[in-house]
Order: C-alpha cells, then structure tokens, then sequence
C-alpha cells in the first residue's frame, strides 16, 4: 500500500465507533486522476490519493443484527489539488429505517455506496480557460451612476439567474462570466458532481460542480457555451445601511426567478453565520433563495442570499432577518482562477495558520472599520483576523481617522478602542 494510503487509515478522526472485534472490516479506496489529491471526509482531512479507509463492515451492508456497527450519518468526500477542479461526492445512500420483524423501530441508517471510488480531476486551465474578465462596478468613471427602476434591473438580471438542482435538493445560482461560470452556495451542491441548470427561458443544462467551498459556503459551477448573459460584481465597500436591495431567486413554493425588494438592514462580520462579510436585508429570503444574487440599484451583485433567520423553538417567528455574504468574499474565491484578470480585484489571500478574536470599538457607535484596506462592517464589532499583522483603519465623518497596527496571535483575544479627535 502507498504511505499516502497508509495516511489514510482512520476511525476516530470521523467520530466513529471504534471498530470492535465483533466487526468486519472492510476498506473504501478512493483514487483520482493525478494522484496526491488531498482527501476530506465531513470536512476532515484523512490523507491523499490513492486512499484507503477502513470501516465497519455494516456501513457498506445492513448489519445482521442491531448490535452491529451501522453508519447513523451521511457521509461527503471532498477531493482536490492545486490546479484542478474540486470533486465532492457522496459516499452514502439513505437514510434507511431499521424496523425490527416485531415492529420495533432502531432508528435511521445510511450504507456506503461502493467501496471503489475513482475521481478524475480537470485542469483549472481547461475550466477557466475564457479571457473573459470578471466585471466591477468599479471599472466605471468616477461620476455618480444613475439608478436604474427595479423592473429594469429585474428584466436585465433574470437571464443570468438559474435554478440549480438534483434529484434531492435546489437553489438558485447566477452566471458571472459569458462562459458559463455560475456562482451559488455550497449547501444547494452539496455531494453532487454534476447539477441540473434551468435557465428562465426554459433551457436546460448540465452544470459541472468545478470547485466548492465548506468554510465559506461558496461553490462554482460551469455549463458548457459561450456568449450567457452574466452579471456584474459590486464592492462590499459602497454598500450601506439603508440602501434598496433586490433578490432574485427560486424559493421552494414560488415561481421560477421570484423577485423580493427591501433594504440594506446591516452590514459586517456575523460569527454565528459563518466567515466573510455579511448583509443583513429585510428582503424576502426562503429556502430555494440560496445561492441567489442580491442586488442593488444599479444592478451588481453585491451579495450571495445565504441564510434566513430562524427563531428558537418557542420564540415568535422572526421576520425581515435575511442574510447574504458579500460579493467580496466571492471575489476572493475568484482570484485564485483569473489571478491576471482585473486588478481592481482583491489580492488572493493565503490560508491562514490560525486566527485571534479583536473586539472593535470607538467613543461614536457606527464608525467604518476597514482592515488591512477592506471594510468589514461597523462598531462596534467582534472580528475573526488570520494571524500575523494587520492595518486596522477607523473612520467617523468629522473626525480624524483611527489609525493602528495590530498584531494577532493564534486563539488570542484583543481589544481596541478608539477616541477620536
């Protein structure tokens, strides 16, 4: 067996029951074409291709008895490697209901399905392969830009705005390049390699799911033809409380391309939500919404519709609480497949070793706060920074700008505060 198979012989890692000897082993390979992909099982990362792991007998097959070892959990693998297209599949079919012959229900079960899994893996050169650029708002003049009525920003975006789906689950998806890259959630392709793309003319396409993203729940799919109506990308930076706010999506009940409006409700970092830069709108977000474009009065995309607010059990039901993450994380992601495309585009982050926690605040609630150049919200604010160090920058109209540089150190716990003058 290759070392990097050895690596990947694995049990506790998943949160799974040591394997008793009163278990079966038996092994899942997973291979891919180039080999030394890196392997994460739900989000754990086990090793590289060629891969084997050693399981349960009763994950692969109902086990003959309840004391068998079952798997009471889906199972997603995730494969990558520098230069290619990201693979996640799943593992597992179900879930199963384990009903003993006198009626006795043990519960739910998921079985693997096969113990041989090849993957091949595109070139990112083949996939992104358009020297279509990404569009900014920014690449406009400095002159104020005129608003355009929602009915003509709807009428110019829903050609570029699709439903995604499988057989288990939707969500909606917007196109970003004329080649056919679309932009949605990782949640709507969660496990799939392929995905079904309708577009609002009625088309029909296969989408190829070519890289995703759990920490941020960003993914990208391609379907293959040239000349697709795209949209433009805004800047987190221009977007304010206040502003009006248009979401385009596919919300489970509704119409294909259903069109909300509302308002910029709040805008920064939301922990409990995820990583990235947050809008918060009272625009109407339902499940099927996700991965759909919220848009301002211009027309660019300025956020991912991600989340809607949902109240603890007991509590009233929350209304006019949606959430999606800034353009800006999007184009980060971006970066890494058209790094010479634009360079209004943010620089491409490295992976961070580590992050601290800073508690940002100021004398006048509601100052700027912009990071390293970036801004990411109001004060005050708790923000999660990559260690090392970083330029933070406070703005109040009026007063002189708060200007400090901070160090942040793995799992540490800052504060800041600043007077103006």
């Amino acid at each position: 067996m290759p070392a990097s198979g050895r690596s990947c012989l694995f049990v506790a890692l998943l949160g799974i029951a040591l394997i008793s000897p009163r278990s079966h082993a038996e092994t899942l390979t997973i291979t891919s074409s180039p080999s030394g992909a890196t392997v994460e099982i739900d989000g754990v990362v086990v090793g590289k291709t060629p891969c084997e792991v050693k399981l349960p007998g009763g994950y692969f097959h109902k086990t003959r008895t309840v004391f068998g070892e079952r798997l009471e959990h889906p199972m997603v693998a995730r494969v990558y490697k520098d230069g290619y297209t990201v693979q996640e599949i799943k593992l597992t079919e179900g879930p199963f209901e384990w009903v003993a012959l006198n009626g006795k229900d043990h519960g739910k079960y998921w079985l693997l399905k096969t113990t041989n899994i090849p993957l091949v893996l595109e070139a990112l050169s083949t996939v992104f392969n358009s020297p279509t650029r990404v569009s900014l708002a920014a690449e406009t003049s400095g002159s104020p830009r005129k608003e355009l009525p929602i009915e003509n920003i709807v009428t110019l975006a829903s050609p570029a705005v699709v439903k995604v789906h499988d057989s288990e689950k939707s969500g909606t998806g917007f196109l970003i390049t004329s080649t056919g890259v679309i932009a949605t959630n990782h949640h709507v392709v969660e496990g799939d390699i392929s995905v079904t793309v309708g577009f609002s003319n009625g088309t029909q396409l296969l989408g190829k799911v070519v890289y995703t993203d759990r920490r941020t729940d960003l993914a990208l799919v391609k379907v293959e033809g040239q000349e697709f109506a795209h949209l433009r990308l805004g800047i987190i930076s221009e977007v304010r409380a206040g502003q009006t706010v248009i979401a385009i999506g596919n919300p489970g009940l509704g119409m294909q391309n259903t069109v909300t409006k509302g308002i910029v409700s709040a805008v920064g970092p939301k922990p409990d939500a995820g990583n990235g830069t947050w809008i918060q709108t009272d625009a109407a977000i339902n499940p099927g919404n996700s991965g759909g474009p919220l848009l301002n009065t211009h027309g660019d995309v300025i956020g991912i519709n991600t989340l809607r607010a949902i109240s603890a059990t007991g509590d009233p039901p929350l209304e006019g609480i949606g959430l999606a993450l800034s353009s800006s994380d999007l184009l980060q992601i971006l970066r890494r497949f058209y790094p010479d495309a634009d360079p209004l585009l943010p620089a491409l982050e490295s992976e961070p070793t580590g992050t601290g926690s800073v508690n940002i605040s100021s004398e006048m609630s509601g100052a700027e706060i912009y990071v390293d150049g970036k801004f990411i919200g109001d004060t005050p604010s708790t923000v999660q920074l990559s260690t090392g160090n970083h330029h933070i920058v406070i703005k109040a109209s009026g007063k002189r700008d708060c200007d400090r540089e901070l160090s942040v150190l793995k799992d540490s716990q800052l504060s800041l505060r600043c007077g103006f003058q």
